[in-house]
């Protein structure tokens, strides 16, 4: 899809993934983050948490997989930037979808404006943005 096909408003088609234990205990392997609150159910539980909590930069990975799933398979990804909201826990299906926010006919770039929702009550877990180039 062309730059000039995409209009702001356009939906970004939804992601989804649920991580269980495992994935966070080998994504905090691959990432170096061997904090407690994202493997041992007991820890996280002492420090307020529900259980084992998703990682930020896991939902910057979904971030990411949307923008590029959107951008098509010859697309590039510039940026992704996101804040986290709320908690996500392991075995929570998170869902990250948005909209186009801005087309640069310029440049070519198209800003995708995303949200994630997750966990009980589909709450939302994390809000950002992406910065593709359309393949």
């Amino acid at each position: 899809m062309s730059p000039m096909k995409v209009h702001t408003g356009q939906p970004v088609p939804p992601v989804e993934f649920t991580p269980d234990a495992v994935t966070l205990l080998r994504f905090g392997a691959v990432t170096r983050n061997a904090h407690r609150i994202h493997y041992d159910t007991g820890f996280a539980r002492s420090e307020g948490l529900d259980g084992p909590v998703v990682m930020a930069q896991l939902h910057g990975c979904l971030m990411h997989r949307a923008a590029m799933a959107f951008a098509g398979p010859d697309g590039r990804v510039l940026e992704v930037e996101w804040q986290n909201r709320a908690p996500a826990l392991a075995g929570e299906r998170l869902v990250v979808s948005g909209s186009v926010g801005a087309v640069d006919p310029a440049t070519g770039r198209v800003t995708l404006d995303l949200v994630e929702h997750g966990g009980r009550g589909d709450v939302v877990c994390c809000r950002g943005r992406a910065v593709v180039l359309m393949g």
